[in-house]
């Protein structure tokens, strides 16, 4: 396991933490160091394990509100470099506001039935290891329309392919992921980009996580003119 990523899971729930560790060990490159039911354990477990990424559920003890998230936050201050992926049953755009407003560097947030597939979790888990960001596509549907609900908002000026676009943008994929999602060209990504940037006054950054930090930033102020 020389080199491996170094994981703390944390879920109340036995068989999801064990579930996530099942699916993690499948790959060689990563080492599920501590796995622990309660926000308390988390923390503790990261001051001694001192891990590459934390995986962790929104809900947990003491409180079972947004101890997990908190309990994020207060790592990521303590441990920049630590990357952190939550795992929610919750398709709630409030939640991964409030994960990612202190930056979408090393950050993930994932509907929990992601767990079923190891591909797709082992890959976010190495995203945010790696710097990048990672955000459900269904979390991102219902950021997106939660703006377009209202005829106000400069979403409602994008075309059916530049919301397309925008959608694949805050997931966090790079221009090329998108062009291969969407069976377009990288030329024509990065002309709908520079569009959808132009339409939301959003300035265009060259760096993938930049972009994403904007976008979200966006909904995230289009989002709270509306109640959750």
């Amino acid at each position: 396991m020389t080199g491996a990523l170094r994981i703390v899971i944390a879920d109340d729930h036995y068989l999801v933490r064990e579930g996530v560790r099942q699916a993690l060990d499948r790959s060689d490159h990563l080492d599920v160091v501590a796995a622990v039911g309660t926000a308390p354990e988390l923390e503790s477990a990261v001051d001694a394990e001192r891990p590459d990424v934390v995986v962790t559920d929104i809900r947990m003890p003491p409180l079972n509100r947004t101890d997990g998230i908190d309990a994020a936050r207060r790592i990521r201050a303590a441990y920049p470099n630590t990357g952190i992926l939550v795992l929610s049953q919750y398709n709630d755009p409030s939640y991964a506001r409030q994960l990612l407003e202190d930056g979408v560097a090393g950050v993930g947030y994932l509907l929990k039935e992601r767990v079923g597939d190891p591909v797709r979790l082992i890959a976010a888990v190495e995203e945010v290891a790696a710097g990048g960001s990672v955000v459900d596509p269904e979390v991102v549907a219902s950021l997106v329309a939660r703006t377009e609900r209202d005829p106000e908002s400069p979403t409602a000026l994008l075309t059916d392919r530049e919301h397309d676009v925008l959608g694949a943008m805050a997931e966090g994929r790079t221009n090329a992921s998108i062009a291969e999602q969407l069976h377009l060209s990288v030329s024509s990504i990065e002309k709908y980009s520079s569009s959808i940037f132009t339409k939301l006054g959003l300035f265009d950054e060259p760096d993938v996580h930049r972009r994403v930090a904007a976008v979200l930033a966006y909904l995230d102020d289009r989002g709270r003119a509306e109640p959750l």
